[in-house]
């Protein structure tokens, strides 16, 4: 007889809300069951389904999976209701924590990062009082995201991080060590594009918008956030330059500007008129990051290629090409505003440059 799979529930704390969290393997094929839990939703984010922690939710999801399934939620720590138990009220992030993100000028999605992933740990503990929580907790905690949610290690990282910044940032405390150790972060090669393909995805686009914004990320290796914060006045067509303030790290940079860029910035200047932003909404706001996602995602299947690409993939790509052409690492570093020469350093592993020279053994042998 085969043996039944298990689901896990736990504590989640999502976008603010108190939420169950419901992991399984995806290969359970259990998708369809779970669909039938009344409000239940999916999270890229966390890589789980998850509703709202309501009175009698255990008994509705114990409904659905009834001897399918292998139900754990000790993992809860009574923070569900079952058989009419009271609904433990999740509690909030420090407004100090919040406060010191601030002062010390982390970027919202820094800030979103963290204040999620200590929101999470000290709801782990809900009995327990803040201030009281033990390094031997921190250590469970990490081992439930490690054991339990299988986390990353770049997840991991900042769940670490997330929790010294409360104890180190906002209580100043002693810098602290814990006895988990840190995983080794995973080299995962970025994706890219050749040159043929990112030909193929820019000349998909007809409207004259959409054109200007995917040239540019590509020609001048912006990061999406960077792109939709461009104003008027950081395009210099005189040095051919662009200044992208305030990017990653709170630090501005100068990067190209193509010349087939600024012609085409020309003509959608006069059909579009912006007024302060380089690429603006509807309203005048300066144009979404979902919309502009959306007009990639639209160029990529209109140019047919079937590759597992974004919007970063062009950045990706500006780096690579640039080093096949003979530009020094040094200078592609500058380009992408990275701190480090080891992150630009990550584009020497999938550049094809000089790999038609190289001759396979396999060719050489007399078979």
């Amino acid at each position: 007889m085969p043996q039944r799979p298990k689901i896990t529930l736990d504590r989640l704390i999502h976008r603010g809300e108190d939420c169950i969290a419901i992991r399984f393997e995806k290969d359970f094929g259990l998708n369809s069951e779970i669909k039938k839990i009344p409000g239940v939703r999916f999270s890229k984010t966390h890589s789980c389904w998850y509703v709202a922690n309501a009175e009698n939710i255990l008994e509705l999801i114990l409904e659905k999976v009834k001897g399918k399934v292998w139900l754990d939620y000790s993992a809860l720590k009574g923070g569900a209701t079952l058989a009419g138990r009271k609904v433990l009220p999740p509690k909030k992030c420090p407004i100090a924590y919040v406060e010191q993100l601030d002062r010390m000028r982390y970027s919202d999605s820094t800030k979103k990062i963290y204040i999620n992933y200590f929101a999470q740990f000290i709801n782990y503990f809900p009995d327990t009082e803040i201030d009281e929580i033990s390094d031997e907790q921190v250590n469970r905690f990490m081992q439930h995201l490690l054991a339990a949610r299988k986390v990353s290690s770049s997840t991991q990282n900042q769940a670490i991080n997330a929790i010294k910044f409360y104890y180190e940032k906002v209580r100043k405390l002693e810098r602290k060590v814990y006895a988990l150790e840190r995983p080794l972060k995973e080299l995962k090669l970025p994706n890219i594009l050749s040159e043929e393909e990112v030909i193929a995805i820019l000349k998909s686009v007809a409207n004259l918008k959409h054109k200007a914004m995917l040239w540019l990320i590509y020609a001048a290796g912006l990061r999406r956030s960077e792109l939709i914060a461009l104003q008027i006045k950081d395009i210099d067509s005189k040095r051919m330059m662009i200044k992208v303030r305030g990017a990653k790290g709170k630090k501005d940079r100068i990067t190209l500007l193509s010349e087939k860029v600024v012609d085409l910035l020309r003509l959608y200047f006069v059909e579009y008129k912006p007024r302060v932003w380089l690429f603006e909404g509807s309203s005048g706001e300066s144009y979404s990051v979902s919309s502009l996602q959306k007009v990639f995602a639209a160029a990529l299947l209109k140019s047919g290629i079937r590759k597992d690409a974004s919007l970063h993939t062009l950045r990706h790509s500006f780096a690579t090409h640039l080093l096949e052409h003979g530009t020094d690492i040094r200078y592609i570093q500058a380009l992408l505003g990275h701190s480090s020469s080891k992150t630009t350093e990550i584009y020497t592993h999938v550049t094809t440059k000089a790999l038609d020279k190289i001759r396979s053994p396999l060719d050489d042998l007399d078979l």
